[in-house]
């Protein structure tokens, strides 16, 4: 089987996967019922600029973030010497309930004794949001359709479906990547994300989330048409005392989509209990 026809396969079984894959390969350029055209995200890829550099989120200045535990300095991938992982300092972020902050330091602790850290990407699960918007490695692909945008993380095949110009449903059903619903304005993609059920992550420091999470995300090119920026807005009264933002950019590259295998070669990943779906979850 080619792997167009295995990707097309994966992502639909129905003639929508055409048009997405059509997308991928043609940019989108026409204008819509004499408005303005949407931002064109489509034609390549774009990677995570943190991937080669600490991977962290770009911090907005008086946002509320977890510090690196200065006992534990964290040495990202690519330095000439062994990795180590995200360890938060508990005490660095009054923002996070104290649920939030059990869970975390039991994790750190482990992690300290010898336990490989947890990341959606090494373990082939989906991200959810704003996970998503921090993988890294390889590139997210955009498929922007007149109603819906798909986005697509190369790695291994993770999939968003971003619904356009419609409202949420009065009660989404909670799954790994939620209910998206999105609309332009000018040159920014809008997306507003909610159903996203407990279980990932919302930073690299492992910080855990409720099934009240609320996500609003703002996509737009920046700097000569070679950078992807996404502001994201993360709301959950069950486990932050307040709303907070940060941000991810992205670099627009060449490479090609591809597919990855994945959650069929970590089997080193004994410490963890690896999910295979049986059935798609959207």
């Amino acid at each position: 089987m080619s792997k167009l026809n295995s990707y097309m396969r994966m992502i639909a079984g129905s003639s929508a996967a055409v048009v997405a894959v059509a997308v991928l390969i043609a940019p989108l350029s026409a204008q819509i019922a004499g408005q303005t055209a949407p931002p064109d995200f489509s034609g390549t890829g774009w990677v995570n600029e943190g991937t080669f550099n600490g991977g962290g989120l770009v911090e907005i200045p008086g946002q509320p973030y977890f510090k690196q535990d200065a006992r534990y300095p964290h040495v990202p991938n690519n330095r000439g010497r062994q990795p180590t992982y995200w360890i938060a300092d508990l005490n660095s972020n009054p923002n996070v309930k104290p649920w939030a902050k059990e869970v975390m330091k039991k994790d750190n602790e482990e992690i300290i004794a010898g336990k490989i850290a947890y990341t959606a990407r090494s373990s082939c699960d989906p991200a959810g949001v704003p996970g998503f918007d921090q993988f890294g490695f390889q590139p997210v692909f955009f498929l922007q359709e007149k109603n819906k945008v798909t986005m697509l993380f190369g790695g291994d095949q993770q999939v968003r479906h971003v619904y356009l110009g419609v409202p949420h449903s009065a009660s989404p059903k909670l799954s790994w990547y939620g209910e998206s619903v999105g609309h332009y304005e000018g040159d920014t993609l809008v997306v507003d994300t909610v159903g996203l059920k407990a279980g990932t992550m919302v930073d690299n420091f492992r910080t855990p989330h409720s099934d009240k999470l609320h996500v609003t995300e703002r996509w737009r090119i920046i700097e000569n048409d070679s950078i992807l920026e996404v502001t994201f807005t993360v709301e959950d009264p069950d486990t932050f005392e307040k709303p907070w933002s940060a941000r991810q950019r992205f670099r627009r590259v060449t490479t090609p989509y591809t597919e990855e295998v994945c959650i069929e070669g970590n089997l080193f990943l004994h410490q963890w209990k690896l999910h295979i779906a049986d059935k798609g979850d959207f």
